[in-house]
């Protein structure tokens, strides 16, 4: 049974949460975590390129010279892709390059990737993960003295104003909720920061 070491608000280790086997304890699956990935930087991607190929180009179709007797090489047009300036051969076009995984697909990369942090002991579950007030002094003195540097991806069961508010200036650490985790954001965010009850939603819809 993987565990995680629980401490409430102040910093303090209060004890070690025992994590769900079939969430945080499978062996991960590095294919089906490679294919995630690679979709959720597809999907990201605004696909907005564009140039202009030879027939957009804006000129003169008019022969730069004639064919033979110049010494130079044959030229048909100013807009040829070989000139500059000229037309782009197989120019970027916009497109759509978002595409959709099957479910079990996505579940199962989520739960490799879970796996893989608590495997690495990267998991600290919270007791009351709130904050009174905005204060990011506050909230970074609760991630020192729980010992965690460097980058933190903190997780809360719902949308939490003061925590969001309070973490956004803390350099590497990154906010979001139980219900949109992807295996990109939980692999690329250091120390997963897991409210205790948002534990016990990731546990009761992937379990």
């Amino acid at each position: 049974m993987p565990k995680a070491k629980l401490v409430n608000m102040a910093g303090e280790q209060i004890g070690e949460y025992e994590l769900s086997e079939a969430v945080f304890g499978i062996e991960p699956n590095k294919a089906v975590l490679h294919s995630s990935v690679v979709n959720y930087l597809a999907n990201q991607r605004q696909g907005t390129q564009s140039a202009l190929t030879k027939g957009e180009v804006s000129y003169t179709t008019k022969k730069p010279w004639r064919q033979k007797d110049t010494g130079r090489a044959r030229a048909g047009y100013a807009g040829s892709p070989v000139w500059r300036h000229g037309g782009v051969a197989f120019a970027p076009k916009p497109r759509d390059y978002s595409y959709t995984l099957n479910k079990k697909v996505k579940r199962l990369a989520l739960k490799s990737a879970l796996s893989s942090k608590a495997a690495d002991a990267a998991v600290v579950v919270v007791d009351g993960l709130h904050m009174d007030e905005i204060k990011t002094k506050t909230f970074k003195t609760f991630l020192d003295k729980a010992g965690i540097a460097g980058k933190a991806l903190v997780i809360t069961e719902n949308v939490d104003e003061n925590v969001l508010k309070s973490a956004r200036n803390i350099a590497g650490v990154n906010v979001t909720t139980a219900t949109i985790l992807s295996p990109y954001t939980i692999l690329c965010g250091g120390t997963l920061v897991v409210d205790k009850a948002a534990v016990q939603k990731i546990e009761e819809v992937f379990a």
